[in-house]
């Protein structure tokens, strides 16, 4: 019976002493050909020894090693065009089995990665950007004369879903929001701000997305900012399209219905058709966070759509269940009392939070049962190039010397941190 190695050098009919030495095998590779620990002020005859060992940088760093499964990859895919995989170009090719195992580790994943306690950092961070956004919201819409309706828009909406005596308290808030000025710097200044506030939650993401694909964050501030900046910016400019699909093209549609001579056929219809172009224009945003976020070239759009589809799917059902079981089964008013609303909204973010992070697991899962169904050895680090990792580098480094200066002072038994002066002892 013959038998393969895996990408951690392990053969897939060992026992499970020898995988666990074929792992360890693994990472002493000649980039990190150290000892893992002296004994006991023994002394240091090589200054290399001062650097962490390979299995305790594998553990204390799986990012940086998987970059290093990326790199070699990379070398070995690029090197030579015949040795090159040929990756599957659509998710119709793959096969039920493949399907089947995408969706298993999906699941298996999504706890193994604590999305849940990712979901509860962007609930948090979805609190401190929603009202900056709203700012910047209403600013746009104001450009185009429909500051008021967009705040009459969401007094009624807030009206329908929290009690009469909470909405007293959220009125004020709102009129405040959305009293907005005119054209000029100081609308500039206010979107600018309101753009860097409700920035944080698409950081926030952009961390989950790198723990998801489980890759480290290589790209300086520099160019991370700005492109946080932009993204928060087009999706913004993308809800603005959904409030004035909401707000301003009801009577246009009627307006223009009555002119050909439908009247409110033209309404009606409008009023059907409207809802498959939100749900769009949500994916859109789904997939934009999907794509621009993490620290990986994604594949393309045929490979994030389908994240974004089941986040949709399952964020309608969640809402329609958070909805009948709030109707239903819940009492939160005798609880909360005046706050009732508030929690309820609260508990509704967290919950489209995790179906968003368990959309994006389901995009993993799914590029990795493709590249393993192309002959990939992605089981354990999924084969994507990084788009940066010069920033990854330099911390990396910096936290190695770290380790170098506690090596010293073990072996030293105290007396120096100084790798140098430890080595020459």
């Amino acid at each position: 019976m013959s038998t393969h190695s895996d990408p951690q050098g392990q053969s897939a009919g060992s026992h499970a002493k020898e995988r666990v030495e074929g792992a360890l095998k693994a990472h002493r590779d000649s980039r990190h050909a150290i000892e893992d620990h002296a004994g006991p002020g023994a002394p240091v005859s090589d200054p290399s020894q001062l650097r962490v060992g390979t299995i305790s940088a594998a553990a204390d760093q799986p990012y940086m090693v998987k970059n290093r499964q990326r790199e070699d990859y990379a070398k070995l895919t690029g090197s030579a065009r015949k040795r090159k995989h040929r990756k599957l170009k659509s998710p119709v090719k793959l096969t039920g089995t493949t399907w089947k195992y995408s969706i298993k580790r999906t699941f298996t994943e999504f706890g193994r990665d604590g999305c849940t306690d990712l979901a509860a950092g962007l609930t948090y961070y979805t609190v401190l950007s929603v009202f900056p956004a709203l700012i910047a919201l209403v600013s746009m819409m104001s450009v185009i004369g429909q500051g008021d309706s967009t705040r009459d828009f969401m007094l009624e909406t807030a009206a329908g879903l929290v009690e009469s005596d909470t909405m007293d308290s959220v009125r004020p808030i709102i009129m405040q929001v959305t009293s907005v000025e005119g054209a000029g710097i100081g609308l500039i200044l206010g979107i600018l701000t309101a753009l860097w506030t409700a920035s944080n939650y698409v950081n926030a993401f952009s961390r989950s997305m790198n723990r998801i694909y489980e890759v480290e964050e290589g790209r300086s501030i520099l160019k991370l900012r700005p492109l946080f900046y932009l993204i928060t910016a087009m999706l913004i400019v993308m809800v603005a399209i959904s409030a004035v699909l909401l707000v301003v093209s009801g009577p246009i549609a009627e307006s223009v219905g009555s002119v050909v001579g439908l009247g409110s056929t033209a309404l009606t219809v409008f009023n059907w058709a409207k809802y498959p172009v939100l749900l769009l224009v949500v994916a859109l945003c789904i997939a934009l966070l999907y794509f621009a976020t993490p620290n990986l070239r994604q594949p393309g759009i045929k490979w994030i759509s389908a994240g974004a589809l089941v986040a949709i799917l399952v964020m309608v059902l969640a809402t329609a269940g958070v909805a009948f079981y709030v109707a239903n089964f819940s009492n939160y008013s005798a609880t909360y009392g005046a706050l009732a609303g508030v929690i309820i909204f609260l508990i509704w973010i967290y919950i489209m939070n995790l179906v968003i992070l368990l959309g994006a697991e389901f995009d993993s899962e799914l590029e990795r049962g493709r590249q393993l169904q192309s002959g990939i050895e992605a089981e354990r680090t999924i084969m994507l190039p990084p788009r940066d990792m010069g920033a990854a580098e330099k911390k990396s480094k910096k936290y190695e010397d770290l380790v170098a200066q506690g090596q010293a002072l073990r072996v030293s038994k105290g007396e120096t941190s100084d790798p140098e002066a430890s080595w020459r002892r």
